[in-house]
């Protein structure tokens, strides 16, 4: 949900690849956008400049980065904004509900029984 979501405030279509990790997103035939909450080293970043290759462009956003992201053409390193971070639940095993304060359920009021058509309301 937190590339989709950085997918809408970028301008991107949220459009996930099958066989590419990093196509998150993308915005032309040859522009895209990738989304890690991970802090990328410089060669991290090197590699996914290589698999990306001269002729596309990507917008990579991502917690940290280490190092001068300006020294690869195709590739736009940014830090995940903090308004949308601060929204991101991290470092959680569960995303279980909080119950506790549900209300109760009203018990059901118990209607009195119908006599049948022939009944004459004695009962034997």
């Amino acid at each position: 949900m937190l590339a989709q979501a950085l997918c809408k405030l970028e301008g991107f279509i949220y459009d996930p690849s099958a066989d590419v990790y990093w196509q998150h997103g993308r915005s032309s035939e040859t522009d895209f956008l990738y989304v890690t909450t991970q802090t990328l080293a410089l060669n991290e970043l090197a590699a996914l400049s290589d698999e990306v290759g001269e002729s596309r462009s990507l917008l990579v956003l991502c917690s940290a980065f280490r190092g001068d992201a300006d020294q690869w053409p195709n590739l736009t390193v940014r830090k995940i904004p903090n308004h949308i971070r601060s929204r991101c639940e991290w470092g959680h095993d569960d995303y279980s509900l909080n119950v506790a304060n549900l209300p109760m359920a009203k018990p059901n009021a118990t209607r009195p029984k119908q006599a049948g058509l022939f009944d004459d309301g004695d009962e034997t």
